[in-house]
């Protein structure tokens, strides 16, 4: 059983119909994937340029975040995500009126002023930490919640069941803070906190998170298990990676994949859909 279809900005995600494209805008000095914004001399400017681009790619939805998260980042304070994040998801939102934008973040106050800036769901990294705070939030604020485990301190015994069981730990307590469960979306979190090996382990058996009953989300885009399991590529080469994910996550009937190239993405996606799921391909094939 499919979970509930979710309408934002008058767009409808019907959940298992295909799998929909979110891409991604980091405005930050030090993305582990080389797409940082704030390295640009106008950073608004060029996430604007870059959601457009996006846009006319294909992109169901964006995610907007003013924080790495790849190992060793240097931790920022709630002002400084604030004066990085919320401007741009202003200047998008002004730009693409009808886009569905999310927030990737960990901190309340940044989450608050996103949602107030135009952004739609929220994206928290750092779901399956005890310490969580956007549940709460996302309960009295009736928006989408993006689920994602996070780092664990102590080892894994089978990763994939540990991984599912600390997600329905936390899709457990965002129901209890009052989210619907039709808002809330997992995450399985590739990389984060896991090994090449245990990451692989993920990715190949995405089906499962199934089990949790909501739409799921697959970040695997440019991740350090695509360089390991390709002989140590950079993040800018590992296109080719990612495409393979994609495709699979399409067999595993995965509802998201959260990406940093849209057009490629958008058209792997529709390919395997076109395989693996009645009927042709869907409009939007971004070129």
């Amino acid at each position: 059983m499919r979970s509930i279809p979710l309408t934002l900005r008058g767009r409808t995600f019907t959940w298992g119909e295909r799998t929909y494209v979110m891409g991604i805008l980091n405005v930050t000095p030090d993305s582990f994937s080389g797409d940082g914004l704030l390295a640009e001399g106008d950073p608004v400017a060029a996430a604007v340029a870059r959601a457009l681009a996006m846009a006319e790619e294909g992109a169901d939805i964006l995610d907007i975040g003013g924080e790495s998260t790849r190992p060793g980042h240097a931790p920022v304070d709630v002002e400084a995500e604030i004066a990085r994040v919320i401007p741009v998801i202003a200047a998008v939102r002004a730009a693409l009126p009808g886009m569905p934008i999310g927030v990737d973040t960990t901190k309340r106050a940044v989450a608050e002023a996103a949602l107030g800036a135009g952004a739609d769901l929220l994206n928290d990294v750092r779901a399956t930490d005890p310490a969580a705070e956007l549940a709460e939030l996302a309960a009295e604020r009736d928006v989408p919640l993006i689920l994602m485990h996070g780092r664990r301190a102590e080892p894994f015994t089978d990763v994939v069941d540990d991984v599912i069981a600390d997600l329905v730990r936390a899709r457990d307590a965002a129901l209890d803070a009052g989210c619907r469960p039709q808002h809330l979306i997992v995450d399985p979190g590739i990389g984060f906190g896991k090994t090449a090996d245990e990451s692989l382990a993920l990715l190949r058996d995405l089906a499962r998170f199934h089990e949790l009953g909501h739409p799921v989300l697959l970040g695997a885009s440019r991740k350090s298990v695509i360089g390991h399991a390709l002989g140590g590529l950079p993040p800018e080469e590992r296109l080719e990676g990612t495409l393979v994910t994609t495709a699979l996550a399409v067999m595993d009937a995965v509802d998201l994949v959260r990406v940093h190239d849209v057009r490629a993405n958008l058209r792997a996606a529709r390919m395997a859909d076109a395989i693996v799921r009645a009927g042709e391909p869907r409009d939007g094939m971004g070129g």
